[in-house]
């Protein structure tokens, strides 16, 4: 074994060469049969066991306790025990808002469940430009105080929790869905999928199709560092290794310092194991932090990899399912998704399912508006793209280093509306066309022949369709007087709409008021 590898308890070991050979799978396109667990009735089914059954808890609980609220019987199915994980979840003060707006959470336990904050965060690229931000990913929420919280409350207004309980299969029927779970059958209105990447109603939807591009995730949470007050956002110290571009992150954490290393590729069978990548990070990790591996004492480490679709998010080929969360797969490309995605739709969701519910608007197509086309994500296939290399493309070393630069340089200069939104995930047509206005042609030049003119062309469409969001978004506030006289489901036609045209131009990006 890898000396460096020694660094890993065993049982770290054992998880690690699961996900690889996961990875490794999918690489060599040797995945499993697609399964065939959801079915079609043209009966109807019986009395009605629940409105709502949601299969996944761990982030499925923070839209079940919502739903509960609001007056809907809400079953939530968990294979496990339901419990938040070590590791914080890096999110900003501002996003936090929504568990206030949705009474999930009182201030006083909104507080208690901010594990760490630091300041300030670092962007940085090797041989280029840095500079710091404040206020950015810079809180760290305790998952396992936080869901616990939720868990009781969402328990507490009547929920049912199921938990060592495992979804198996659906039959969809003209008025209901059964869902089998365990050794239990549920008649319910809607079945949520809230399993994450690798759902098997998502491996179903989808059928076998390979994810367009990965994020290769490895790090680690440790104490010994001297310095824990900072934080990296992206930061970078080498030029192109293994035809990939490390990218790094680093975040002060309750137990120690959690650092990361992570990369943009595609699955072409060539591609480095997540242990290569877990021995890299090791190899490199004292350079960047500026510490020997001995110094360190490891609590855990941490890795995975991150599908994503161009086709996203994901349109349910049946009436009576939704997708929620990482199973719809509408986050960026750049980003991991989870927790800080779904934070971002939770009111937008509430809202919906709540008017879906009540108009009974639950067939597939009426429910697709409840995850919809947003081209300010869409855009973002581009930038993922000149952050990453083909297996066999020859780029200059520092190719990828020096766009990166000159972008942040640019939206830097051009202050905090345009740099945050962007660091958040969120893109703004005005922020974005400021930018490529500034940026210098040269930067850019040498990237088109690695990113191709297929990809540029499509991203032209996203690009204008930006644009068109953001334009639309304000106009269709304008009729929110009129649709009074519109029918109940006209009504919930015309929110969804307003609400794809607002997420969709990051439009509900607000900046926190200290």
């Amino acid at each position: 074994m890898n000396s460096l590898l020694s660094y890993l308890p065993e049982n770290t070991r054992k998880r690690l060469n699961l996900a690889d050979n996961i990875w490794k799978n999918l690489r060599k396109n040797k995945s499993s049969l697609v399964p065939e667990i959801i079915t079609e009735s043209t009966e109807n089914i019986g009395e009605i066991d629940a409105d709502v059954v949601i299969a996944g808890g761990t982030l499925g609980v923070l839209i079940a306790a919502t739903l509960q609220q609001q007056g809907w019987k809400v079953i939530l199915i968990e294979r496990g025990i339901l419990r938040g994980r070590e590791q914080e979840w890096n999110i900003s003060r501002q996003e936090l808002e929504v568990f206030l707006e949705l009474n999930l959470l009182s201030e006083s336990e909104l507080n208690q469940a901010i594990a760490t904050q630091y300041n300030p965060a670092r962007v940085s690229f090797h041989k280029g430009y840095e500079l710091s931000v404040k206020d950015v990913l810079n809180i760290g929420v305790d998952p396992v105080f936080l869901l616990e919280k939720i868990k009781n409350k969402f328990i507490a207004a009547g929920g049912i929790l199921l938990e060592k309980t495992v979804f198996t299969s659906a039959i969809i029927h003209p008025n209901g869905i059964l869902v089998k779970a365990g050794d239990k059958l549920i008649k319910t209105r809607l079945l949520m999928d809230g399993m994450g990447h690798f759902s098997p109603i998502v491996q179903q939807a989808r059928q076998g199709e390979k994810p367009d591009s990965i994020c290769l995730v490895v790090g680690s949470c440790a104490t010994g560092y001297a310095n824990n007050e900072s934080g990296d956002l992206i930061a970078s110290f080498t030029p192109i290794l293994n035809q990939c571009q490390y990218f790094w992150e680093a975040f002060p954490a309750r137990e120690g310092r959690t650092t990361y290393l992570f990369t943009y590729l595609d699955n072409h069978p060539d591609r480095f194991s997540l242990e290569f990548f877990m021995e890299e990070y090791l190899r490199l990790l004292p350079t960047y932090q500026k510490i020997d591996l001995e110094q360190l004492k490891f609590i855990r480490f941490l890795f995975g990899f991150f599908p994503a679709y161009r086709q996203s998010p994901l349109k349910m080929p049946w009436s009576r399912i939704l997708p929620i969360g990482d199973s719809a797969g509408g986050q960026s490309p750049v980003s991991f998704g989870g927790f800080g995605a779904m934070i971002r739709h939770l009111k937008r969701l509430t809202f919906g399912i709540d008017e879906a519910l009540k108009v009974d608007s639950l067939d597939k197509n009426a429910l697709a508006l409840l995850q919809p086309y947003q081209p300010n994500i869409s855009v973002t296939w581009l930038f993922q793209q000149t952050m990453s290399v083909g297996v066999n493309q020859k780029v200059s070393p520092n190719q990828i280093n020096e766009l990166m630069s000159g972008v942040f340089k640019v939206m830097d200069k051009l202050g905090d509306d345009v740099l945050k939104p962007f660091l958040q995930d969120v893109i703004q047509f005005p922020a974005l066309m400021k930018t490529l206005l500034l940026v210098n042609p040269k930067l850019v030049l040498p990237i088109l022949p690695q990113v191709g003119i297929t990809p540029l062309l499509d991203w032209t469409v996203h690009y204008f369709n930006l644009a068109l969001y953001t334009g639309l978004y304000p106009v269709g506030k304008l009729a929110k007087p009129m649709i009074g006289n519109l029918s109940p489901i006209q009504q919930y036609y015309y929110h969804r709409w307003l609400d794809s045209w607002q997420y969709g131009s990051g439009g509900d990006y607000h900046k926190h008021q200290p």
